[in-house]
Parts: C-alpha cells; sequence; structure tokens
C-alpha cells in the first residue's frame, strides 16, 4: 500500500503544473459532488404540514417545531410550512397539544393586551367584538367536517333615542375538508350556536355559507325556496319511513334482500286558518235588566168653574180614591185630589255565542302510491333441482293485504298499491382495488433517493477517482523506470516520461508488466520516436561498457 502511495506522488510530481492545478480541481470537485450526492440521499421528503398561515401563527409555530427539535422548512413561494413527512402526524400532535395555531383573530386573549390610558368606548367594543368572532370561529372548526372558519357579527348600536332599533345578523364562512359536506341539522346548530352566543341574536338571521359561495342556510324569511326546499325534506322522509315499513314487512317472509319498495306521497302544504261564529236561539240568558217607577200626587180641577168648585170639601165626607190613569170627581162636580204612577222595565238577553278559531295543519296527506317488486322465489323442483317460481296471484294479495294495513291505504282517497314478482339480477361481485404502484409508496422515493445516492457514489469511485489514481501510479512507475535507464547523476527529461500518439500507451512498461505488454509498448516507441529509443539503447550500451 505504501508503495501504491509512493508511485501516486511520483505520478502527481512528474505531471506539468498546470495539469497538476486541474486535477486537483477536479478531485476537490469529485470529493464535493460526492458528500452532495449522500447528504441528499439522506435528505428526508418532506410534507405539508399548514398551508395558509398567518405571520403571526407561522411564527408561533416555527417555534414550537424548533424547541420540539422538529426540522421544518417554509416553502418561500407559497409560505407553506413543511416538515419531514415521517414526522407530520407527531407535529400535528404537538403543535395541538399547545393549542396552535390559534387564528389571526385570536379570542378573549385579545382583551389581556394593555388597552392604553387613552382607549375610547368605541374601540374597546370593537375590541370586544372582535375577539368574540374569534372564539365563535374557534368552536366551530373543532366540528369533524370544519377544518376552519370565519365569524362576522354586525351588532348594531341600541340607544333609547330611537323608536325602532335595528336587529343584529350574523354571517359565518366556513371551509370544509375535501370531500366533506354539512347537513341540514349541522347547519341549523352552527346558527343556533352562534345566535346563542350574541345578544339579542335570532338563529334566522345568522347566514352559513362554504368555501365555494354555497348558501347552507336557509333564508331567515322563509320565503319560497326555503318553504320548499323543506317540504321536499319532509316528503322524502315520510317516503323512505313508508318504504322502510314496508321492507320491514315483508322481508321476514320474502327473505333479506328481496324486496323493493318505493313509496310516493302527495302532499298538500296549504295552509288554513278559520274563525267561524255561532248563537243558539234556543238558549237564553238574562244579562240585564232596568226597572223605572214613578208616582206623583197632583190636585184636580172640577165642577162648575167659580168660587163653590175651588171650596173645600165638608168634614166628614173622604175624597174618591183615584187609580193610576184616572181621575175621580168628588160631589157633584167639585175637584179633589189626583194620584198617578207609572212603571218601566227594560230587560236585556244574552244568546249562546261559540267562537272557534281552526288552523289545520300543513302537510296533509291526499294520496298515497305504493310499488312493491318481489324477488322470484326459489323453490325444489321434482328433479330436486333448485328453481326459480313467481309468487302466485294469492300470496301477492296476501301481501297486499299486508302493506294497505300497515300504511293506511284508503282507496276512496285515490291510494295505488302494484306489487309485481320478477327475478332479481344478482349483483356483481365488486373487484378489487388496484394496488398503488410502487412508485406511489410513501417508502419508494426515499429508498430511491438512498440508493441513487450510493450508486452515484460509486461511481464517482471506480469511473473517476480509481482509473486517475491509477493514472497516476503508471506515470510514477514510468518515471521510476527512466531514471533507472538514464546514467547516475543525470535526470530525465521531461519528454522521457510519457508518450503520446497511435497505440501509445502514455508511460513506459514497468518491470513487473508482462512481456508482450512490454514489447507492444517498445514497438510503438520505436516506430513513433525512433530517436528517443536510439538514445535509450545508447545509453544501456555505455553502461553495460
Amino acid at each position: 500500500m505504501a508503495l501504491v502511495k509512493a508511485e501516486t506522488v511520483n505520478g502527481f510530481a512528474g505531471l506539468p503544473p498546470l495539469r497538476q492545478v486541474g486535477l486537483m480541481v477536479g478531485l476537490a470537485a469529485s470529493v464535493a459532488l460526492g458528500v452532495a450526492v449522500v447528504l441528499w440521499a439522506q435528505k428526508p421528503t418532506y410534507s405539508l404540514l399548514y398551508g395558509s398561515l398567518s405571520e403571526q401563527d407561522a411564527a408561533q409555530v416555527a417555534e414550537a417545531l424548533q424547541k420540539a427539535n422538529i426540522p421544518y422548512r417554509i416553502d418561500p413561494g407559497s409560505g407553506a410550512l413543511l416538515v419531514p413527512a415521517r414526522q407530520v402526524r407527531q407535529a400535528r400532535l404537538k403543535l395541538a397539544g399547545e393549542g396552535l395555531p390559534r387564528g389571526a383573530g385570536g379570542g378573549f386573549e385579545l382583551l389581556d393586551k394593555d388597552q392604553g390610558f387613552g382607549t375610547s368606548q368605541f374601540v374597546q367594543n370593537a375590541r370586544y367584538q372582535h375577539a368574540l368572532e374569534g372564539e365563535l370561529a374557534r368552536t366551530i372548526s373543532e366540528l369533524d367536517n370544519v377544518r376552519a372558519a370565519r365569524v362576522h357579527l354586525a351588532l348594531p348600536r341600541r340607544t333609547a333615542f330611537l323608536r325602532r332599533n335595528e336587529v343584529a345578523t350574523a354571517s359565518v364562512m366556513v371551509e370544509l375538508y375535501s370531500g366533506r359536506r354539512l347537513a341540514a341539522d349541522q347547519v341549523a346548530a352552527i346558527a343556533h350556536l352562534v345566535a346563542s352566543s350574541v345578544p339579542r341574536l335570532d338563529a334566522r338571521h345568522v347566514t352559513v355559507v362554504d368555501q365555494h359561495g354555497s348558501l347552507l342556510s336557509s333564508p331567515g324569511h322563509r320565503g319560497l325556496e326555503g318553504l320548499t326546499a323543506s317540504q321536499f325534506a319532509y316528503a322524502g322522509k315520510l317516503e323512505q319511513s313508508y318504504a322502510d315499513r314496508v321492507r320491514a314487512l315483508l322481508e321476514p317472509l320474502v327473505g333479506p334482500g328481496k324486496v323493493k319498495a318505493e313509496v310516493a306521497v302527495d302532499l298538500d302544504f296549504t295552509e288554513v286558518e278559520r274563525t267561524e261564529e255561532s248563537y243558539d236561539p234556543d238558549s237564553k240568558a238574562l244579562r240585564s235588566e232596568q226597572v223605572v217607577e214613578e208616582t206623583r200626587n197632583e190636585p184636580a180641577a172640577g165642577g162648575v168653574p167659580g168660587t163653590l168648585s175651588n171650596t173645600p170639601p165638608p168634614a166628614g165626607k173622604a175624597p174618591v180614591k183615584a187609580t193610576a190613569g184616572t181621575q175621580g170627581v168628588a160631589g157633584g162636580g167639585t175637584g179633589t185630589a189626583e194620584k198617578s204612577s207609572s212603571k218601566r222595565s227594560i230587560r236585556n238577553f244574552e244568546l249562546a255565542k261559540t267562537i272557534s278559531h281552526t288552523r289545520l295543519p300543513a302537510g296533509k296527506l291526499r294520496k298515497l302510491s305504493i310499488a312493491v317488486v318481489l324477488d322470484d322465489k326459489v323453490v325444489k323442483g321434482k328433479d330436486g333441482k333448485l328453481k326459480r317460481q313467481p309468487w302466485s296471484d294469492q300470496e301477492i294479495a296476501r301481501f297486499s293485504a299486508i302493506v294497505k294495513g300497515a300504511l293506511g291505504f284508503d282507496a276512496q282517497r285515490g291510494d295505488q298499491l302494484q306489487i309485481v314478482s320478477a327475478p332479481f339480477q344478482p349483483l356483481p361481485k365488486p373487484e378489487p382495488l388496484p394496488a398503488p404502484p410502487i412508485w406511489k409508496q410513501p417508502w419508494f422515493w426515499d429508498l430511491a433517493r438512498q440508493v441513487g445516492g450510493a450508486l452515484g457514489v460509486l461511481l464517482l469511485l471506480f469511473g473517476v477517482l480509481r482509473p486517475l489514481l491509477r493514472n497516476l501510479a503508471d506515470n510514477g512507475k514510468a518515471l521510476e523506470a527512466a531514471a533507472q535507464a538514464l546514467p547516475a547523476g543525470e535526470e530525465p527529461a521531461e519528454d522521457q516520461l510519457s508518450l503520446s500518439g497511435p497505440g501509445a500507451q502514455g508511460t513506459l512498461p514497468g518491470p513487473g508488466d508482462r512481456l508482450d505488454d512490454q514489447l507492444s509498448v517498445v514497438q510503438n516507441m520505436a516506430r513513433e520516436d525512433p530517436k528517443r529509443v536510439a538514445q535509450v539503447m545508447k545509453n544501456w550500451v555505455n553502461d553495460g561498457a
């Protein structure tokens, strides 16, 4: 090994200075390339951790990853945060434990900041509203199908000087995961969640939209569109309930999976309100009674006009009794006292009155249509083999009676029922999903990178460095041979160290080479440069002499 190193050093020293510099630069570049290939092979594959973060959240997440000794990168183009693919789950769990990312808006922690001495009431109210929006967005983001959310509150200022105050409204924008959607009850839950968290906010005034701009909540004014959607949903639930009831009754008799039922309902969604007022003439009751009675005593004028008629009657004679409405005359034409009385009564009777207010419910069933398809039954034939056979008319009639009784069939209402027996086609067996190709496996590219790096290093070693070192060693051997061929104390000329031209091997043969190689080199040298060969032979002859 020491001999090889000495030959290599001698070969390098025998090169021209320009070639030495070029060789050193090439060796340095080869070593740098090898190191770069090794580092590239060991470099992990980075995957997306969070794609859209604010600068504040990105700084907090990066600080948390640095404390957890998790390497990360930030894409300069999109600003996305990348971590090694094998540590994505670990990084997310770590960040979730610390409550990161918190979101750009923040929650009630915004109120913990120093408000300042000169902060106005308007700024304080705006900060509180912003903090409330952030807390609501965090709560909505905890739903399974929601990736992120934003809440906007429109809270009008209430004052006693306005006769009519405006109502509070809210808007919610939810970003759903790919392939996910929110059901109607989930949208209603979000609306009620926001309405319950804000004073004087009605759930009907909360609008919910998704990231595609689709309106998820029904209009608050219950217009024609929202009413039609609710009608359609109610009709669908009713039809599904009837179909499930038919299958639950017939599948135990026919067999599981051998009943297909479809039900169509005709509903009347007209809302009718009716008020009736009726009287009973046979039933009466005294409501009020007023009685007025008057009595008056007045002297009555009578008799012959003159002094005699105005003279009081003599003693011992009683006056004539007067009745109500009559006048009595005493004696022969003399006037007597008159007494009158009157009595009036007013009675008010109340007849029995009935007031009824009737509101007919919407969604009244007007017509029911049922269609049922039964799979043919399987019976054993005379030859002992199983075969399919349609259901008989008696059996279908029995099934019809069962369905009619279960669904409340009414022929006078116009309901229809049709049961048909037909052979079902067997369902094709699902083909197994093709396995993803090997180049789509997550471990493939890491392994390919490592194998590629190893091949690059081997190619660099055996394709570049080894031939180069071998060439230097051969040059060192040529120098030693030239030094032995020259007289003692004489230095070999530069043109004696190497040969060039067609067929030349570039160096003199060494003592350990094969005889055929030595002869081939000597023949080429004699053919191309006979003067140099002659000089070498002359030196040998002089040394022998």
